[in-house]
């Protein structure tokens, strides 16, 4: 079976003033049909950026990709035409962007913007079930529109959609406009959602509400979901798969339960341990140690070394491949090249 989503050692450049960030070293993931994709790591080891390539909703300039593939149901998005990228991101692909309060434009109503974005990506006629024999009218089209998205708004638990459509954004709450944009995201019947941590910006209830959102979406359209988030509980809690990235390479990636349970690169060890319990103490977590390395001249070989406390030679002098070391379970790590584990 063809990957929805197959990511093939991409490697993406920011050009800055102060020189070139090497943002991707060579990520490769595979996203199935059908998958909830949860990856982590910490602020700036090129989550974003790898979700976003696959839309191709990353600048250029300043980026550039030297090498790499991004296939969609097989096809490189990296070497497709703009217009098929917009038919692509119309039809295809929805994202969910970090900020519900900036998400919006405040000076249109939820209806124009839902409006619009409906008709642009032409599922008016489809939605309200019209015969493909006769064009409706601009009005016609606009109210049939209109109605798919109040259905959307309703499936999505925005209450009273039929008035609430006609507001501004300001007037809803965060977790009320996060709920908008996810409506918006899902209204061309996408294959795949991109959530750039969509409860980031919001209390804790309201997180627990959009992630049984997107749950129930998964079953209900059989939507394929990449979470990007900093929140291994979120993962855990809603994702059947993770994949763990630091500075630029996935680290990790397999199942959720097998690498919570059996976590096996040093630094998703450190990620786990930086996770408080029940019964943990002040001054008990430990966590990572050092800092982010920076992109602009990071390390040789595995960009993790100057951090780790397995560090070796061999660790300084190339990027270890990915080892199978369970059954779809797969790190980067030199430890485990001889079958040797880390203790």
């Amino acid at each position: 079976m063809t990957p929805l989503v197959e990511i093939r050692d991409l490697y993406c450049e920011m050009v800055t003033f102060d020189g070139v960030a090497k943002v991707l070293n060579g990520v490769s993931l595979t996203i199935n049909k059908g998958d909830l994709l949860g990856v982590v790591g910490e602020t700036g080891c090129g989550k974003s950026v790898t979700a976003m390539s696959i839309p191709r909703l990353v600048p250029q300039p300043p980026a550039r990709y030297p090498s790499g593939q991004v296939l969609f149901n097989g096809q490189d998005v990296l070497k497709i035409s703009a217009e098929e990228v917009r038919d692509l991101r119309a039809r295809k692909i929805g994202v969910v962007f970090q900020d519900p309060m900036t998400g919006l434009n405040p000076v249109f109503t939820i209806e124009e913007q839902m409006v619009d974005s409906i008709l642009a990506r032409q599922n008016a006629l489809h939605a309200t079930g019209w015969g493909r024999g006769w064009l409706p009218s601009a009005r016609e089209e606009r109210r049939a529109a209109r109605e798919r998205a109040v259905q959307l708004l309703r499936r999505v638990g925005i209450p009273e959609p039929e008035k609430r459509i006609f507001t501004y954004p300001h007037e809803y709450s965060g977790g009320m406009r996060q709920r908008v944009l996810i409506a918006l995201a899902i209204s061309g019947r996408p294959e795949l959602l991109i959530a750039d941590e969509p409860t980031t910006a919001l209390d804790v209830s309201v997180q627990a509400q959009i992630l049984r959102l997107i749950a129930e979406l998964v079953r209900e359209i059989n939507l394929t979901v990449m979470l990007i988030t900093h929140n291994i509980g979120v993962v855990a809690q809603l994702c059947n798969r993770i994949a763990v990235m630091y500075a630029g390479n996935v680290v990790e990636s397999g199942p959720t339960r097998e690498i919570l349970r059996n976590p096996k690169h040093p630094y998703t060890k450190g990620l786990m341990q930086a996770i408080p319990a029940d019964n943990s103490v002040r001054g008990s977590l430990q966590g990572v140690a050092g800092n982010v390395p920076s992109l602009l001249a990071p390390p040789s070989g595995c960009r993790f070394h100057t951090r780790c406390s397995y560090v070796t030679d061999r660790c300084k002098a190339a990027l270890p491949p990915m080892q199978i070391v369970a059954p779809d379970h797969e790190v980067a790590c030199v430890l485990y090249e001889d079958g040797v584990p880390a203790s």
